[in-house]
């Protein structure tokens, strides 16, 4: 869709669900993930008008959350292999290399220099974010805390702010941190849960998802909001769940 909400396309028409799309950075295709080829999630391409659909992975283990390396030559991933880990490939699909061993590495968002990655892990009862070089080195947690998720991290373009998701039981806002975890801006403030934020490329918006208007976890719609948290505008209005926005380059 426009980043208005305006022009909803439909690209996907398989029974099967199709989720977490990520745009490559020129703009000419989309990775997402898939479970249409016998009930595991695969890792999936197509171009961005919806044709030319392709499966880059193709095993017994689920394959999610796929993420593009800056200069489009990887793609990032998690991998179920027993348990989450993150994975880089190249992007046709070849070579897959495990860079994370925390039990449950998932979400990875690159760092718009490519040198590192941002994920999230469940630690000590909850899901964390984390960040790791994107060699598999120096892996370092940036949130804490039992009884709070911190999830979903996704980092801004300029390489200043991560932004994610925090909350506890059946609720969840969106934070910015910076890139060591220090300097925590509340975004939003309500009772519903809203989570999975994304970039404007020019760094001035987020995208992320929410049901802040009492349909329940069944009908959760896009938003938009400033990168200060103001503006806060919603872009989809059905009896569907929309899920999972990801801002095109």
């Amino acid at each position: 869709m426009n980043s208005d909400g305006s022009n909803q396309t439909r690209l996907t028409f398989e029974p099967a669900e199709d989720r977490f799309p990520d745009w490559s950075p020129d703009g000419n295709q989309i990775a997402f993930s898939s479970q249409r080829d016998g009930g595991e999630w695969q890792i999936y391409v197509m171009n961005a008008d919806g044709t030319n659909q392709t499966r880059l992975t193709n095993n017994s283990w689920s394959d999610g959350d796929p993420d593009w390396s800056p200069d489009g030559t990887k793609i990032a991933f998690a991998r179920h292999t027993g348990s989450w880990e993150v994975y880089i490939m190249n992007s046709d699909g070849t070579n897959p290399v495990q860079i994370t061993s925390t039990g449950n590495g998932q979400a990875p968002s690159w760092s718009p220099d490519g040198s590192k990655i941002a994920f999230h892990s469940w630690v000590g009862g909850n899901d964390q974010s984390f960040v790791v070089d994107s060699d598999g080195l120096n892996q370092a947690q940036l949130t804490s805390g039992g009884g709070t998720r911190n999830s979903w991290p996704k980092w801004s373009p300029d390489g200043n702010r991560i932004a994610f998701g925090s909350g506890s039981g059946g609720g969840s806002e969106i934070y910015l941190m910076s890139p060591d975890g220090s300097g925590r801006v509340r975004l939003t403030n309500n009772a519903a849960h809203d989570a999975y934020a994304d970039w404007s490329p020019d760094g001035q918006r987020i995208v992320f998802y929410s049901d802040r208007d009492g349909s329940g976890n069944k009908d959760r719609e896009i938003y938009s909001m400033n990168a200060d948290g103001s503006d806060q505008t919603r872009l989809t209005t059905n009896s569907a769940e929309d899920l999972d926005p990801n801002w095109g380059p």
